[in-house]
């Protein structure tokens, strides 16, 4: 299998900004995929959390066979009791469906290729967007990056616009308009209304075939845009596209290591499925791709969609994917359309970011509740709408599982954490296995701590995140 390693070190090595050149050495390629490369861990603190996670999952596993007796008592009281035995149902009903999910989302994996270049001559027109607010000089390296991409000039529009900031980002929007020419446009929006205005406008100014929209804090690879706007061209019925999103600053801190893995897992595996199927559910504004007749049809909705009498004013990205998969485009996943983009690298702005996502994770759950079981598509709707059923029942049942830990957790202590962490060391391995397969063997690791910290630290993002579905902001703002 070909794999691709993508790094970022040459990105933080303090140069000069106003002469900087992005260089494509930071997507290193690895041509020799078979050959087997063991990385050690970048420091000794890195170290310490990957031997720290693997202690604790082998004491789970070793405290789940010392507390046998313990499990089989429990499981006995439960079939005991008509709760129990209506509780254990559920969950095997539940464990049959994720497990039937899980190979189907598999057996896609395989069936997905992502969609060849096309030649120059065939590439639509393509007006890039870039909204920025408080970036600094990264939206600098941004637009400096996509203005070395191989596409034809002729057929490029650069849109760079600066939603009301209170830093430096403007003046660096101005830096690359004095580096870049006639090749970006630059425009300030006159105050901070979000991004989804910042959008509207370029949206409305863009003269291109395609939309492509790309978070200011994100680099991309050389043949990003091409790959990323191919497939319009290869299906006509392609409405929108998803870029392949992993992240910029993953050798600065634990949580991005962490991070990495996960987005490998949730782009290259679920998204390929879900492309597969033609219903990829989200196209992330990290980087992200739409056909102009298909925004046009939809966007006095999206600029005035509301959730509860309140303009929305998050997850933009999702709900213009909700939108146009309702007009019956297929929504595709292109895995080598790289992108590359910085997250949080704190606890605060991390789970600040979850429950931006979770909140519009529930909304958009609601508006496709609308549409997919009516006659949307022409093709086959069963794969999106078993999407939707998975997705809808990670929802609903968060309530009752969270109840039920709360009280597993009062009542049993050990018996939960020690089951908890054989559960992590089981299903997380898979994560493992395709991580270190695609790219780093030592990488993949990290797999583990982030299902360890996500289970025992973020696990109240979900119920916190559907309860406060309603409220607004970006929360990760200023």
């Amino acid at each position: 299998m070909e794999s691709e390693t993508i790094i970022s070190k040459q990105f933080y090595a303090g140069s000069n900004t106003a002469d900087v050149q992005i260089s494509p050495s930071i997507f290193k390629i690895n041509n020799n995929s078979t050959k087997k490369h063991i990385e050690r861990p970048k420091s000794a603190f890195g170290f310490m959390v990957l031997a720290g996670t693997f202690l604790l999952l082998l004491a789970g596993a070793f405290l789940v066979f010392q507390f046998q007796p313990d499990f089989d008592q429990l499981h006995l009281e439960r079939l005991n009791s008509t709760g129990g035995i209506i509780f254990l149902a559920v969950t095997i009903a539940l464990f049959v469906f994720k497990g039937g999910m899980f190979m189907y989302n598999l057996f896609l994996y395989f069936k997905y290729k992502p969609i060849e270049s096309v030649s120059d001559e065939l590439l639509p027109t393509c007006t890039v967007i870039v909204p920025a607010y408080n970036e600094g000089k990264l939206v600098y390296e941004t637009l400096m990056s996509l203005a070395d991409s191989d596409f034809p000039a002729h057929k490029l529009e650069l849109l760079a616009i600066d939603d009301g900031s209170k830093d430096d980002t403007w003046y660096w929007i101005q830096q690359a308009k004095i580096k870049l020419g006639d090749r970006v446009s630059i425009f300030q929006q006159p105050q901070n209304k979000g991004k989804r205005h910042a959008l509207y406008r370029g949206f409305n100014l863009g003269k291109g075939e395609i939309f492509v929209t790309v978070d200011s804090d994100s680099i991309v690879k050389k043949d990003t845009l091409r790959n990323l706007v191919s497939p319009f061209i290869v299906d006509e019925k392609c409405g929108a596209v998803a870029g392949n999103v992993q992240v910029l600053n993953n050798e600065k801190a634990i949580l991005p290591k962490m991070l990495n893995v996960s987005f490998v897992m949730s782009f290259e595996f679920m998204r390929s499925a879900e492309s597969s199927l033609g219903s990829v559910l989200c196209t992330p504004g990290a980087l992200a791709a739409y056909k102009r007749n298909a925004v046009f049809a939809c966007l006095p909705e999206w600029i005035d969609q509301t959730f509860m009498g309140k303009p929305s004013d998050i997850g933009e990205d999702r709900a213009m994917t909700n939108m146009i998969l309702k007009q019956g485009h297929h929504v595709l996943f292109q895995r080598n359309a790289y992108v590359l983009t910085n997250v949080p690298e704190d606890y605060k702005g991390l789970y600040k970011m979850f429950i931006r996502w979770g909140r519009s994770n529930v909304r958009e759950n609601i508006m496709m509740a609308k549409y997919v079981w009516k006659d949307f598509r022409k093709e086959s709707k069963v794969g999106a709408r078993l999407l939707f059923t998975e997705q809808s029942l990670r929802i609903i049942m968060t309530y009752p599982f969270f109840i039920f830990m709360l009280y597993f957790v009062a009542v049993h202590p050990l018996l939960f954490i020690s089951s908890a962490l054989l559960g992590i060391l089981i299903v997380s391995s898979f994560s493992v296995l395709f991580y270190a397969k695609r790219y780093s063997f030592s990488e993949a690791f990290w797999a583990y701590s982030y299902s360890v910290f996500y289970t025992f630290g973020l696990f109240w993002i979900a119920p916190y995140s559907i309860i406060t579905a309603h409220k607004r902001g970006w929360l990760t703002r200023g």
